[in-house]
């Protein structure tokens, strides 16, 4: 069992949080698939599991499915600590490598709703349901689309077994586009966006509810998004270019298109997300995350940004170092002088909006 270290106790007044992304998915294929999941429940390393959410008040959220690439993780983290760099972009990871792996943690989140450790969610409903019943709710996601062909067939099956959320890449090439690459400082005007295949499947997902994630793709890409989709647009895991100039973030005119559209973005806790200088240290005020959120907020209006963490994916601030640490998050938030309605809107009620637009239950 994990000790619950440095986290008040939820208080009723607290909103749940749900949130935009989580790696939970890849932690577990990578630490024993199957045989992992019993610490889900119990407790183990890591940033998610049941005995801690349940005592941060964590409803839930994007549970990514991911397929990973051959990285050397300490050169990574090296470079990232550096005023400047520049990490190549990965190679394509081609369909008959990439859906073992996704059916693998597919199956990894089916078995986690099989013994009641959370519920995979097909609609709010079914999010506010599970929130009612203290279950975690999960959005069956993908972060990259290397698993789908061309023809969708794949698309078609894991929508059946509950996805609902797509990001057409990770920060390396698809047959649909192209990622930005982790690089600092930039834009994320890198390159190409989407291919035919990748307007396509924008297409196909308008026509099936499945939200279309912006946080990894490129300019380019982004606004090929933009002018094709119907759906609101929504980066998952984003935070403002203007504080941190990462490749990663978004610029004020990308933000200004989803607060048109309707959609929203949620704050990424990840470090070299957030700081000026673009370094991966987990040195980082939760004054700076308050500094992205009100840029945020100035920007898209209170009802289009909520929370992304990145949690079992990213360093994340030392000042909350898991999910138990939310309510040190809450409290500066409070503090900062957000009302229990805006608080309500950022921890959960912007993402439930978004979504019931997206899934088609509710209209623009």
């Amino acid at each position: 069992m994990i000790d619950i270290v440095g986290s008040r106790p939820i208080d009723s007044n607290d909103p749940i949080i749900f949130d935009g992304h989580n790696d939970v998915l890849l932690r577990l294929s990578q630490g024993g698939g199957r045989s992992a999941v019993s610490g889900f429940v119990t407790g183990r390393d890591g940033h998610i599991d049941v005995p801690r959410a349940k005592a941060s008040g964590f409803g839930g959220g994007f549970f990514a499915i991911y397929v990973s690439s051959d990285i050397d993780l300490d050169n990574k983290l090296e470079q990232m600590s550096q005023a400047e760099y520049d990490l190549p972009l990965p190679e394509m990871v081609l369909q008959e490598k990439a859906l073992p792996a996704v059916s693998e943690q597919a199956a990894l989140l089916i078995q986690m709703e099989e013994i009641g450790a959370l519920k995979i969610c097909r609609t709010t409903a079914d999010i506010r349901s599970a929130f009612d019943q203290g279950r975690m709710a999960a959005i069956m996601h993908m972060e990259g689309a290397e698993a789908i062909d061309a023809d969708f067939y794949a698309l078609d099956v894991l929508y059946a077994a509950g996805l609902r959320s797509l990001g057409p890449v990770w920060s390396r090439p698809t047959i649909f586009g192209h990622g930005v690459p982790f690089r600092f400082p930039s834009t994320g005007d890198t390159g190409e966006g989407l291919t035919d295949a990748g307007k396509a499947l924008v297409k196909r997902c308008n026509e099936m509810g499945i939200l279309i994630d912006l946080s990894h793709l490129n300019e380019a890409g982004f606004w090929d998004v933009a002018n094709i989709s119907n759906a609101p647009l929504v980066a998952t895991h984003s935070n403002a270019h203007a504080i941190c100039p990462h490749a990663r973030n978004l610029t004020d005119k990308q933000l200004v298109a989803i607060a048109r559209s309707d959609g929203m973005v949620g704050l990424n806790f990840a470090a070299a997300f957030l700081r000026e200088d673009g370094q991966m240290n987990e040195d980082v005020p939760l004054d700076t995350m308050l500094r992205h959120l009100d840029h945020l907020i100035g920007i898209l209006g209170e009802d289009r940004v909520g929370l992304g963490s990145d949690f079992d994916g990213a360093m994340i601030p030392k000042d909350i170092g898991d999910v138990a640490g939310l309510n040190k998050l809450r409290d500066a938030m409070r503090a900062h002088g957000y009302s229990d309605t805006l608080m309500a809107k950022l921890c959960s009620e912007n993402w439930l909006r978004v979504l019931a637009t997206t899934w088609g239950e509710s209209k623009k």
